[in-house]
């Protein structure tokens, strides 16, 4: 790991609703080595879905205009979001001049709405990741998925993975290496219902119904 290297300028963007573990996952990955800058439209108190609150850093204006990796969670609130012109506009403006665009989960969504994903290969949250596609993505079923400059994540708990995947093309795998062992990041689920695949239909159907309650809950 090389010392002295400077700091890595990181714009993850927050809004109302966001769901926490999107964001906080790889900002705890990239804290040791960064300027994480918390970015929305104002640095007024903002909730995430499930009332944790967080307070921004920076605004769309203050942001820096050049960025290490821009990032986008995902959340229930990201609905109200995804025709935002001032959101959609920041993401457009800071993209051309970021090493890396990025997202965790249905942050991808967002990404996608900004026009950021048109001809690359990207994933999301299993239940959202179909939608890529009319946002002229091609979706992949994986935890993390590379393209170019593109680097997304799948849902919530990929954001760590994700984290130390991007970590280590910035700072080389040893950083990674280190992060990964700092944060006991060894991983034994208690179930093997992760992914659709293994769950099961009945299990995945209870899921998809409790987050559209989620989702339409945070729609009003």
């Amino acid at each position: 790991m090389k010392q002295n290297q400077p700091r890595l300028e990181i714009g993850m963007l927050l809004y109302p609703g966001l769901t926490l573990l999107d964001l906080i996952g790889p900002q705890t990955v990239f804290s040791w080595f960064s300027n994480i800058h918390l970015v929305w439209k104002t640095r007024d108190l903002i909730f995430s879905d499930t009332r944790i609150g967080i307070q921004p850093t920076s605004t769309f204006e203050d942001c820096p205009r050049e960025l290490d990796i821009l990032f986008a969670p995902g959340g229930f609130g990201q609905q109200k979001i995804m025709t935002d012109t001032e959101v959609l506009a920041f993401l457009a403006d800071r993209a051309p001049r970021s090493k890396y665009v990025t997202s965790v989960c249905s942050g991808s969504l967002l990404l996608g709405a900004a026009g950021l994903l048109k001809g690359y290969k990207a994933t999301s949250h299993w239940s959202a990741r179909e939608g890529l596609r009319a946002f002229g993505a091609e979706p992949v079923d994986a935890r993390v998925v590379v393209d170019r400059n593109r680097i997304t994540g799948g849902g919530v708990t990929a954001g760590i993975d994700f984290g130390l995947v991007v970590l280590a093309k910035l700072r080389g795998d040893d950083a990674a290496k280190l992060t990964q062992l700092a944060m006991e990041y060894d991983p034994e689920p208690p179930f093997n219902v992760g992914t659709p695949k293994t769950a099961g239909p009945a299990i995945v159907e209870q899921a998809m119904s409790f987050m559209a309650a989620e989702m339409e809950k945070h729609a009003g």
